[in-house]
């Protein structure tokens, strides 16, 4: 993996649509691509990860002309990647974005967010921790290189027992791969006694959908129809689908008494 300094002329991004998920109103990626390499991810492909060096130089030139709003940092490419604990790109723009002050809300897979938990205690911050699967063989696929699942529910508890508002993310939710475990994945979510579950299906844009498929060929070639077959020409499952799994999340959710929203 190569790292690459650069610098950048603007660094916030205004999400333009509602953000129904992640209440956002402004994103930053510190990093341009991620090492961590999931292969449902279309910025798993590229090997160099440019570091935007000056961002919090930037950062508060832009916040200082915007009115309040919550920004997600790594909406994009996991904010806290390898290259932050060299970098700290990352835990410099928290302490911009707590200057001014704005509330953001962190998405990653990594405990390396750990680190900063004294400066995310005292700021108005919401992290989620994604997950994909409970299952190692199916991590081993798909995430070889990140966190595993284990660590990330305990960077769940670690959170919470430092006061901060946190929740998982079952996302993407691979089809046919995973839905024999979704009631384990919000068993665990309720052992932790997470603020919220958050969860969407794969989707699956540009060449991504052509690599994703020679994966599923590679490890469960007998589900390659049934991926023929669901996403057809679209980025996105079948609507069907679609709604069938969001009926079964929102039951399991309100089994277990977890919100499957981000509550103010």
């Amino acid at each position: 993996m190569e790292y690459r300094s650069i610098t950048c002329d603007s660094l916030i991004k205004r999400i333009t649509t509602t953000d129904t998920l992640f209440n956002g109103k402004y994103c930053i990626d510190p990093y341009q691509n991620c090492e961590f390499g999931c292969l449902y991810c279309d910025s798993s492909f590229d090997k160099t990860i440019y570091v935007k060096t000056n961002a919090s130089t930037i950062l508060e030139k832009e916040l200082d002309q915007l009115e309040k709003g919550v920004i997600i940092i790594g909406s994009v490419h996991d904010p806290y990647q390898k290259a932050e604990e060299k970098y700290e790109i990352t835990k410099n723009l928290l302490k911009t974005i707590k200057k001014y002050p704005f509330p953001c809300h962190i998405l990653t897979k990594s405990n390396l967010v750990l680190r900063d938990i004294d400066l995310l205690s005292d700021m108005q911050c919401v992290v989620t921790i994604s997950i994909t699967s409970l299952d190692k063989n199916i991590t081993h696929i798909f995430e070889e290189n990140a966190p595993s699942s284990k660590e990330r529910l305990q960077t769940v508890e670690t959170l919470m027992e430092h006061g901060i508002k946190t929740g998982l993310a079952l996302m993407p939710v691979l089809p046919f791969i995973v839905e024999s475990e979704l009631e384990d994945v919000v068993k665990a979510a309720n052992s932790l006694n997470v603020q919220y579950l958050l969860h969407k299906y794969l989707e699956l844009k540009g060449d991504q959908k052509r690599i994703f498929k020679d994966i599923i060929q590679n490890h469960y070639p007998h589900l390659l129809s049934k991926y023929d077959e669901l996403y057809k020409d679209e980025f996105k499952p079948d609507e069907k689908y679609i709604v069938k799994l969001d009926k079964r999340m929102h039951k399991l959710c309100k089994k277990y008494n977890i919100p499957e929203r981000i509550l103010q």
